[in-house]
C-alpha cells in the first residue's frame, strides 16, 4: 500500500515546507526629466562660459583694450557660472538619491566609464596641440602631467578631477551606512587625500621635478554636490507652484556676478557665495519642472550626450574663436558673435556626441 504524501513512515505527519517568500521588486524609480533639462543647460552654460571666456581673455581681461570684446565677453562667461555648481549637484543626486550604488563592483563599474573617455580625450587634446603647435610643453611630458591631473591643454577636464573623488567620498559614505564595508574604497580615498603631501615632500628630498598631484576636491564642491541632492530629491510645489518666478533672484544674482569679475576679480571662484546664490535661483527655477511629453524622448537623448559633448567642445571652441574673435569688435557685433560661436559649438558638440553614440564608441569618448 503506498504510504499517503503527507505522513511520514513513523505515522507522524511529514513536515510541510513553508513556501519562500518572493523576492521584492525593485523600487520604481521615475525618469527626472526636469533634471535631464537642467543637465543639457549646463553643457549649453559651459559652453557659453567658455566662449566669454575666450572673447574676455583676447581682449587681455582689460575693458580698455577692446570694450566691445571684453564686455561681451564678460557677460557671457559670467551667464554661464550656474553650470558648474549645478553639475556637481546633479552628481550627488545621483549617487545619494538617483541611482545609489549598492556595492563597490558596482562603483567601480561607474568610474571606468569616466576615466577611459578621460584618458583618451587628454591624448587627443595634446595631440590636437601639438598639430596646432599651441602646446606649452612637449607632448610626451603634457600626456604624464595628464595622469596626476594636470589640464593643459584640455583646462575643462579639471572637472572630472575633482568629479570622481567627489562620488567616491559620497558612495563610501553610502556603503558604509548601508551596512557595507567598502575597504578598498577607503583605502583609496585614503590614498587621494595623502598623496599631494606626499608628492610635494618627495619633491623636496629628491630634488626632482614631479607633477602636481590634481586629484581631489574642495569643500565647495561637496557642499553642491550634497545640498544639490537634497535640494533635487524634495517633492514638487516645496520652493512654490511658481517656480520660474526664481528666475528674478537669479538675473539679479547674474548681475552681482557680472560686476564681482569686472571690479573686483576675474575670474570669479565658483565657490563664491555670489556664484552659489546664482545657481541656487536657476535650480529652484527648474526643479521639478514638467517637461512636455512630445520633448521628452529628444531631451533625454540630448541630456545623455552631454558627457560627450563636454569632452569635446573645447576642441570645436577654440578652433571658431581663433578663427573669428578680435579685441576690436564693436559690442553688438562682439554679442552677437559670442551667441552665434556658442550656438555653432553646441551644436558640432553634440552632433558629434550623437554620432558617436550611434556608432557605439561611448564607452571610448563618453
Amino acid at each position: 500500500m503506498t504510504m499517503p504524501s503527507s505522513v511520514s513512515q513513523a505515522g507522524s505527519p511529514a513536515p510541510v515546507q513553508s513556501p519562500q517568500p518572493a523576492p521584492e521588486p525593485r523600487p520604481h524609480r521615475e525618469h527626472r526629466y526636469d533634471i535631464d533639462l537642467i543637465r543639457l543647460l549646463c553643457s549649453v552654460g559651459v559652453i557659453l562660459c567658455h566662449t566669454g571666456s575666450a572673447f574676455v581673455n583676447t581682449a587681455g581681461r582689460e575693458a580698455a583694450n577692446g570694450p566691445g570684446t571684453y564686455w561681451a565677453g564678460l557677460v557671457a562667461d559670467s551667464a554661464g557660472r550656474f553650470a558648474v555648481p549645478l553639475f556637481f549637484a546633479i552628481a550627488g543626486w545621483v549617487v545619494l538619491v538617483g541611482a545609489p550604488v549598492r556595492d563597490g563592483r558596482r562603483l567601480w563599474q561607474r568610474i571606468v566609464r569616466i576615466v577611459v573617455p578621460l584618458a583618451v580625450w587628454s591624448v587627443l587634446y595634446v595631440a590636437w596641440g601639438r598639430l596646432r603647435g599651441t602646446n606649452d610643453a612637449p607632448a610626451g611630458e603634457l600626456t604624464l602631467d595628464a595622469v596626476f591631473a594636470s589640464v593643459r591643454p584640455a583646462y575643462h577636464l579639471w572637472y572630472l578631477y575633482a568629479y570622481i573623488p567627489v562620488i567616491l567620498l559620497l558612495a563610501f559614505a553610502a556603503l558604509v551606512k548601508s551596512g557595507k564595508r567598502p575597504w578598498g574604497l577607503g583605502v583609496t580615498l585614503l590614498a587621494l587625500g595623502a598623496a599631494p603631501t606626499l608628492f610635494g615632500d618627495l619633491a623636496r628630498v629628491t630634488h626632482l621635478d614631479l607633477p602636481r598631484f590634481g586629484w581631489g576636491f574642495g569643500p565647495y564642491q561637496l557642499i553642491y554636490a550634497v545640498l544639490g541632492a537634497l535640494v533635487l530629491a524634495l517633492p514638487a510645489g516645496v520652493f512654490g507652484r511658481r517656480s520660474l518666478w526664481w528666475l528674478l533672484p537669479a538675473i539679479l544674482c547674474l548681475a552681482a556676478v557680472i560686476t564681482y569679475q569686472h571690479e573686483v576679480h576675474y575670474a570669479i571662484p565658483y565657490a563664491s557665495v555670489l556664484v552659489a546664490l546664482f545657481s541656487a535661483g536657476v535650480l529652484l527655477s527648474l526643479h521639478r519642472l514638467r517637461v512636455p511629453e512630445r520633448l521628452r524622448p529628444a531631451l533625454a537623448r540630448l541630456a545623455g550626450a552631454s558627457f560627450g559633448a563636454y569632452m569635446v567642445h573645447v576642441l570645436v571652441l577654440g578652433v571658431l574663436t581663433d578663427a573669428w574673435v578680435d579685441a576690436d569688435l564693436t559690442l553688438p557685433a562682439a554679442a552677437a558673435l559670442a551667441l552665434a560661436v556658442t550656438a555653432a559649438t553646441t551644436a558640432v558638440s553634440f552632433g558629434a556626441a550623437l554620432l558617436w553614440t550611434r556608432l557605439g564608441l561611448t564607452r571610448l569618448l563618453g
